[in-house]
């Protein structure tokens, strides 16, 4: 209690001194939680939009299918399980073939992924109700960052080429049903979206696919010849390993500011300890043992941790409050990373993060301001009297 009292009434007589550093030190605590809150706001909205857009629960993959090499869909389709048709007529998996083709737009060539897909599944939050289009044309949908590429519209019509399973080239046209916005890339980037039914047809694969998204966990982790089954933890670990190297950068610039911060906290301990030389020869020379000098000192710079703790919670509060509601907004061609990011990253704050900042600061400050205070374990309570160290 007097080490408490007395580092309450020191920092007190600091001043301007006290107040500044205390800004400081608030100043990196609340950033420190706003670029925590950033990086767990970023995962979670990208974790939910890959679920909610691609990976649903998990996916049944052909065995020979590689996302990461185009050359691996012709051999990439196989029948659809037998196991799995009663949900996929209820909707409850979507089996998706898919294959290379070719569009020319506005006379140019562009390379595509053609996928096909079930207008009727409800596992994938692809507006597919969308190719239920005229009988006479094949329906089609677009993404946007796709029909602003080939500056498709609604109504339009697309030449595509297309091999089927025999090694046969041949081409039609795809009316664009649909033009649908996503946070995606990866379902939108050169790629269209017909009928699975129609791709069928068209390639000479009845009621073959290259991949079963799966919407049931009931349904998930079958052992089904000439599949693998994918969990959803599996498919978004790419994912993860980014947003986790992006989580080191942040921990980086973290560490820079609160070090900057605690430089200070550090310097106003060395000038303290100098400045009151002979108060510490006259506490020893009364009877206090070193340990509790040095416990004041200590104490007295934690002090400053707890008080910028309460002074970033008074005007830190409504600012973080507000960013949560406004999010933070990113630049145009983010997208192109190949995550799912929306046009502002909502930060997502929990109690956790928030002890954790707290103790870091507290803790660091702590061991920052019984550094300098080491010192006076070795002095001469009569050198420090006369206002000389050792």
């Amino acid at each position: 209690m007097i080490a408490i009292k007395l580092a309450i009434k020191n920092l007190i007589g600091a001043g301007l001194r006290t107040i500044l550093n205390v800004f400081i030190l608030s100043v990196a605590f609340v950033v420190i939680i706003m670029q925590n809150g950033l990086i767990q706001g970023w995962n979670k909205q990208a974790r939910h939009d890959a679920e909610k857009w691609e990976y649903a629960r998990g996916q049944y993959r052909q065995l020979s299918y590689d996302p990461y090499d185009v050359f691996t869909l012709e051999e990439a389709h196989a029948a659809i399980p037998s196991e799995l048709m009663e949900a996929r007529n209820s909707g409850d998996v979507a089996p998706i073939l898919i294959t290379q083709a070719t569009i020319y737009p506005e006379g140019r060539l562009k390379s595509v992924l053609l996928k096909g897909i079930d207008p009727g599944q409800k596992t994938l939050s692809l507006p597919t109700d969308k190719l239920a289009g005229p009988p006479e044309a094949i329906p089609a949908i677009l993404g946007s960052r796709m029909a602003m590429s080939i500056k498709a519209n609604v109504g339009d019509y697309l030449m595509v080429r297309w091999r089927d399973a025999n090694g046969t080239f041949d081409a039609t046209e795809v009316y664009i049903a649909d033009i649908f916005s996503t946070t995606v890339p990866s379902m939108d980037l050169a790629q269209i979206w017909i009928p699975i039914s129609n791709l069928q047809s068209m390639m000479g694969l009845e009621d073959e696919a290259t991949l079963i998204a799966v919407k049931d966990d009931n349904l998930a982790g079958m052992e089904l010849p000439d599949w693998k089954f994918m969990s959803l933890d599996e498919l978004l670990t790419p994912m993860d390993e980014m947003i986790k190297g992006k989580s080191v950068g942040n921990a980086i610039l973290s560490a820079i500011l609160l070090a900057l911060a605690l430089l200070a906290i550090f310097d106003t301990q060395v000038l303290s300890i100098f400045r009151r030389q002979k108060e510490i020869g006259t506490f020893i020379a009364m009877g206090m043992t070193r340990r509790q000098v040095i416990s004041i000192f200590t104490v007295e710079g934690t002090m400053h941790a707890i008080s910028a703790l309460v002074m970033g919670a008074i005007w830190g509060t409504p600012l973080l409050i507000w960013f949560k509601k406004t999010g933070m907004p990113m630049p145009e061609g983010v997208d192109q990373m190949g995550l799912p990011v929306t046009e502002s990253i909502i930060p997502a704050y929990s109690i956790g993060l928030v002890m954790i900042s707290v103790c870091v600061v507290t803790i660091t400050t702590a061991i920052v301001s019984y550094m300098p205070a080491r010192k006076i374990a070795r002095m001469n309570p009569n050198d420090a009297i006369r206002g000389k160290i050792q």
